[in-house]
């Protein structure tokens, strides 16, 4: 079987669904003998890449973010031209804008089943203030471009009841996972992660690992941090892995705090692991969450997790969430940080790996995933 997914998502200093897809490629390798794989992306080039069984298509295409470095994918010419040379048994579509529509276009002409996955709720994510007066216009929008395909992966089961209730017919709930070979509580590299980042041996150390922008609410997370040092001087650090619009914001936080550390990204999964065990609490504010990967990743290297209660997020969380805030502001955001950090977070946080690993190891995943694309391939004519 060829499997092919194509997404505008991906990019040198992108998150979620490129990790998505590279395990997907990973699975394919060493589960499923005899698979291959096609990724089309948007680049700075045309060009075509072999990786054992995968090839991966990168179409050039402008910038669009300079922070994430996110291209659009214009050509879609080119796309098409992909599609129709390598002619894939099913299609994975990762976008919901017009390389979404295209995609399913394709699929229908080719005569290819064409699935997608829901990994961002934009419409909740971009429509704010005034804007929430396009709510019908987004879910009628929605409606039209995910019933075009043979099948709607969806990470939470609350999306899930959502998308229903706007009229998405074809639904189905799909995890993410994580890759329990490097994301573990050992081995203990905390001290030499934390010299290496300049961090006091005897602060407690905060983690977040994501976009700097208002949907992730990280403007909340700068604010809360100054009020902790304010309440608890010289008690606290923070680490920020991640880059976005709000990155002046945590610059001017830097200035007044040498205890915030600030690293743009980090490629390497078994560093970012390393990251993530450093911590003593990874603070996740996000109150928008559609799944909250980087929070699973976290407890799986035994970090536990602090935030605010009510975002998708609270279903991959497998500890205790009874001093999470409840309300999205900065001081309930610093006084749960107070009561989590009071608590054994090392036993919370190996209690947490465990039921992690699991539940959503790769394999177990993809194992899920695939039976879904087998049954889309029976009902093809």
């Amino acid at each position: 079987m060829k499997f092919c997914d194509v997404t505008q998502f991906y990019s040198p200093l992108s998150g979620g669904v490129k990790r998505y897809v590279r395990e997907k490629i990973r699975y394919i390798e060493t589960q499923r003998p005899g698979d291959e794989h096609v990724l089309v992306i948007p680049g700075e080039k045309n060009e075509v890449c072999e990786h054992g069984r995968s090839r991966i298509y990168t179409i050039r295409s402008p910038l669009v973010s300079r922070s994430s470095r996110y291209r659009a994918l214009l050509n879609l010419t080119g796309l098409g031209q992909i599609i129709e040379w390598e002619r894939p048994d099913i299609i994975e579509s990762s976008d919901p804008y017009q390389v979404g529509w295209k995609t399913a276009t394709l699929g229908h002409s080719l005569r290819i089943p064409v699935i997608a996955f829901y990994h961002s709720h934009f419409p909740e994510a971009y429509l704010r203030g005034p804007a929430r007066l396009l709510q019908p216009v987004a879910e009628k929008y929605v409606r039209a471009l995910y019933n075009r395909y043979q099948a709607t992966l969806v990470p939470s089961p609350e999306l899930v009841r959502i998308l229903d209730q706007w009229g998405v017919r074809n639904t189905r709930e799909v995890s993410l996972g994580v890759n329990t070979e490097y994301c573990t509580p050992d081995p203990d590299d905390s001290a030499e992660t934390r010299r290496s980042l300049g961090v006091r041996p005897e602060r407690r150390l905060l983690l977040y690992v994501g976009r700097l922008a208002h949907e992730k609410n990280t403007e909340t997370l700068f604010t809360a941090f100054e009020n902790l040092t304010e309440r608890r001087p010289a008690e606290f650090a923070l680490l920020v892995i991640g880059d976005g619009p709000q990155k002046k914001m945590l610059d001017r936080l830097r200035q007044r705090n040498p205890d915030v550390k600030w690293l743009q990204y980090c490629a390497d999964p078994v560093e970012l692991a390393r990251y993530y065990r450093c911590a003593d609490l990874f603070v996740h504010p996000g109150i928008k969450e559609t799944f909250g990967l980087v929070a699973l990743e976290s407890q799986t290297c035994g970090t536990p997790v602090v935030g605010i209660r009510g975002s998708r997020m609270d279903q991959v969380i497998c500890h205790e969430q009874d001093s999470w805030a409840t309300q999205n502001t900065p001081d309930a955001l610093a006084n749960a940080i107070l009561e989590f950090s009071a608590r054994d977070v090392e036993a919370i946080g190996r209690t947490a790996a465990k039921a992690v690993a699991e539940s959503y190891a790769w394999p177990q995943v993809f194992g899920h995933l695939f039976t879904i694309y087998e049954e889309v391939l029976s009902r093809r004519p």
